[in-house]
């Protein structure tokens, strides 16, 4: 497939090689308004905004995913395959299901559990433990400390099902899985697939369990600090 595709009209070249992906589209606004400079729009199909700019002098996209493991599917292997881009690193929310995981918390996915048949379609001759790039890890936490952020890593759960009521999570809790989100696991595919790296990061925005949840204030003050630490870590050399 050339370029643009059916659901992404920017050109080649328009991607820089590392982009950050949030859900909401209107984050990916944020994030190039308030952290990137000589922003430029180079998406709108659909909606689902990209932008591509600096961050400290090094060029960098954010460009948003939507819900779920088949749209941030799509968008990552287009920007894989038909946009050279090398990196992505999906910053979001997440549920807290660990015991020891607080809101506000910045949450590094070292792995991605998952309750969906996502990875069926690679015909895999048993299952497959979807991870992230090492070396991205390395550089977030690096990145969290050189900023002053405290990060919590391990495995999180990616799931299909969003109104759940939490059925079933304190399994995975017993398990040492720290958080639920909705995208990770599909992206990790893609990038092992593509043989990319992927990195997901995510603030913890409300706790499963415990019913606690920040209001829209303390988000947008949260997801600054995630927002920092995967900048910091797609303009790593």
């Amino acid at each position: 497939m050339s370029t643009p595709t059916p659901h992404i009209n920017a050109k080649a070249g328009d991607f820089a090689k590392a982009v950050l992906m949030p859900g909401d589209p209107l984050r990916a606004k944020f994030i190039a308004e308030n952290f990137l400079e000589d922003a430029r729009q180079v998406n709108d199909v659909r909606g689902m905004l990209g932008y591509t700019g600096t961050y400290h002098g090094k060029p960098v996209s954010v460009m948003g995913s939507g819900m779920g493991m088949p749209s941030i599917g799509i968008y990552s292997y287009e920007l894989y395959h038909f946009f050279g881009v090398e990196t992505i690193i999906r910053v979001g929310t997440a549920g807290a299901i660990g015991n020891d995981v607080k809101l506000r918390d910045v949450v590094l996915g070292i792995g991605a559990c998952t309750d969906s048949n996502f990875a069926d379609h690679l015909d895999l001759p048993g299952k497959i433990a979807p991870i992230c790039d090492f070396e991205l890890a390395v550089k977030a936490m690096n990145a969290a400390q050189k900023l002053g952020i405290s990060v919590k890593a391990g495995n999180i759960l990616s799931s299909d099902v969003f109104y759940d009521g939490g059925r079933g999570k304190e399994r995975w809790r017993d398990m040492g899985v720290l958080a639920v989100e909705m995208e990770a696991n599909a992206l990790y595919l893609n990038a092992l697939e593509a043989h990319k790296k992927a990195l997901c990061i995510c603030t913890i925005s409300d706790h499963i369990f415990t019913g606690e949840s920040l209001d829209a204030a303390q988000r947008q003050t949260s997801f600054t600090d995630m927002m920092k630490v995967a900048l910091e870590t797609a303009t790593q050399e």
